[in-house]
């Protein structure tokens, strides 16, 4: 099936493109608020000058940016959107400004901002060490970020499109700059915005995306998903490959520029390249997708940087000539700052994407659907479709006599031989395997980064393993079919405690260690553990606490709950009617404490 879907996303016609995405991502803001724009500082160099920018993208979300505006030459000048790849100091990265300063040099304004959660809009401050409480770069920022807005139905990556939308906006604003010769440019996580740009920004002239271009059946098959903005869920599912990303630019000219030993498949760029250039030999516009490869490994290379100012000489100021980049100085990273410590965070403030995230959840929490929806068969409609689970499970046949038995999920092998001991018939759900994580990025974020794509969740794969688990425990004839104990630990508990609300034959349910509420990931700045419980939009239509209407009046127990943030969590969204929260001593057997607590509830 993999295979299928990445060969009908070259046999997609080019159609919407653009729309698609725009509904993979949520969305974009509907309104241009002032961008208040203002120049903090300037400074003077040779052939140029860097002004020092402070904009809204959205009210309250500054984004600091350099604009490098070129001197001693009569405007309007062409104009490129440098977009900063992933760096702890975002613009003002040594390899960024060489980028920057050679266009500027060329007679190109350029307009370099800071990204979310990196260079000055660090996001996860600590404000006693006066630094980032996450690992700099921006990967770990955006992650972070970006599992809470997955959670209201969004990407983190709208918010990465809006400020280059709004840059856009600014240059436009600029007697220096011809409007209708502007550009965009970016590395790594630059190029992954530079590409998000082309499809969105329809006023681009022309684009360069370099080191982040290839093609996902090789990606998937090598590295893997990688940060949480580029990982679109349903985007796999929608047919949908890099190529397409390109193919909503054409016929306008795109640059992809790669290293033949990235980390981002070169065998995939190539692909990607014979495709997008097929796609505009289509529309007659053959040769204005380029390809520019250097045999190095990952970054803005000065080989990378000569074709970036060479595509753009041909594309935007119709000069094709040699080209060399000569050595200029970088500036320290404090003489490029635009607030007064460095970091809006301690300095003027700003909204963050967690912000602006909890805001909309905060919004989006009391309507629902859970809450306006009395009929029960209709609620477990609504979570089975929402998980895209099949159709709900048939109920064994009664039996007199039989065991009781427990289902576990998440359960250290330990525990499930203690209940076997204490005896118990135990059935352990096969929640399948992760996969090795690499780069950093965890194997349960990889994992479900995996899902994402397709649409799905780990939370729907847990679920079905549990009831499949739940099912065959029940074709036991030593087993009362009625006395099944569902119990997960940690985030498959979330499992257990879903599966419990689609099987009304289910005898109750322990989550132990498990976070209480998906909203309460969203208003939580920090989280942790929480990618395998991540389900795509699940706010718009029930929270776990609105599985208690499934439940009871059957038992349900929440063992040593847990807060967003891996403490202690004290369950107040769920009525004490219904749940019970409690309690395991490091040294009470499970076997011995689990059955004192199921006969607690008879």
């Amino acid at each position: 099936m993999t295979a299928l879907l990445f060969l009908l996303a070259f046999l997609q016609p080019p159609g919407d493109l653009r729309a698609k995405m725009l509904e993979l991502i949520g969305g974009l803001p509907e309104m241009r608020t002032p961008l208040n724009a203002r120049v903090t500082g300037v400074i003077e160099r040779q052939g140029y000058r860097v002004e020092k920018l402070l904009f809204d993208s959205l009210p309250g979300f500054h984004v600091t940016a350099n604009l490098y505006v070129p001197t001693g030459k009569p405007g309007p000048f062409p104009a490129v959107l440098g977009t900063a790849g992933h760096s702890q100091e975002g613009k003002a990265a040594a390899v960024y400004q060489r980028a920057w300063i050679a266009l500027a040099r060329r007679g190109y304004v350029v307009l370099a901002y800071d990204p979310p959660g990196q260079g000055e809009r660090i996001e996860y401050f600590d404000p006693e060490m006066h630094r980032p409480r996450l690992r700099p770069g921006g990967v770990e920022e955006h992650i972070m970020a970006g599992l809470q807005c997955l959670l209201v139905g969004h990407s983190i990556a709208r918010y990465f499109v809006w400020d280059g939308i709004r840059a856009f906006d600014y240059l436009t604003t600029r007697p220096e700059v011809d409007p209708k010769r502007i550009g965009v440019a970016g590395n790594s996580g630059g190029g992954t915005q530079a590409a998000y740009l082309a499809a969105f920004e329809p006023r681009l002239a022309a684009a360069v995306s370099s080191c982040y271009i290839t093609r996902w059946k090789e990606l998937w098959d090598g590295p893997g998903p990688q940060d949480a903005e580029q990982v679109w869920p349903g985007f796999l599912a929608s047919q949908l490959d890099f190529v397409d990303f390109i193919r909503a630019f054409a016929p306008k000219p795109f640059l992809i520029a790669s290293a033949i030993r990235d980390f981002f498949p070169i065998a995939g760029t190539r692909a990607t390249y014979q495709a997008a250039a097929e796609s505009y030999r289509q529309l007659n516009a053959p040769g204005r997708v380029e390809f520019f490869e250097y045999d190095d490994t990952h970054g803005w290379s000065k080989p990378r940087r000569e074709a970036t100012v060479r595509f753009f000489d041909k594309h935007l100021r119709g000069a094709q000539e040699p080209y060399e980049e000569a050595e200029a100085g970088t500036e320290p990273e404090s003489r490029l700052w635009v607030t007064p410590t460095g970091y809006l965070a301690n300095s003027i403030g700003s909204e963050t994407v967690f912000t602006l995230n909890r805001a909309v959840a905060a919004e989006l929490y009391p309507r629902r659907r859970a809450l306006a929806i009395r009929n029960p068969d209709q609620l477990r409609a609504l979570i089975r479709n929402r998980l895209q689970l099949g159709p709900p499970p048939q109920p064994a046949a009664a039996r007199e006599g039989g065991k009781a038995a427990i289902v576990t999920a998440g359960v250290e092998k330990a525990n499930v031989e203690d209940l076997r001991r204490a005896g118990w018939v135990v059935k352990e759900a096969d929640l399948g395997a992760l996969p090795e994580g690499w780069g950093g990025y965890s194997p349960a974020y990889q994992a479900a980064a995996r899902e994402w794509l397709y649409g799905r969740s780990l939370v729907r794969r847990h679920v079905e393993a549990v009831l499949r688990a739940v099912a065959e425990i029940r074709s036991d004839p030593g087993v009362n079919p009625g006395r099944v104990y569902l119990y997960g630990r940690g985030a498959a508990g979330v499992a257990a405690l879903i599966a419990t609300a689609l099987d009304e034959q289910a005898a109750g349910v322990v989550a132990e260690q498990t976070i209480t509420s998906w909203y309460a990931v969203t208003q939580a700045k920090l989280h942790e553990g929480t990618a395998e419980i991540v389900v795509p939009g699940v706010l718009r239509d029930f929270d776990l606490p609105d599985l208690v209407n499934l439940i009871a009046p059957r038992p349900i127990w929440l063992a040593d709950p847990r807060a967003p943030g891996g403490g202690r969590a004290d369950a107040s969204e769920y009525p004490r009617a219904w749940v019970r929260v409690v309690e395991r001593g490091d040294d009470w057997p499970l076997g011995e404490w689990l059955r004192t607590l199921l006969n607690s509830a008879r």
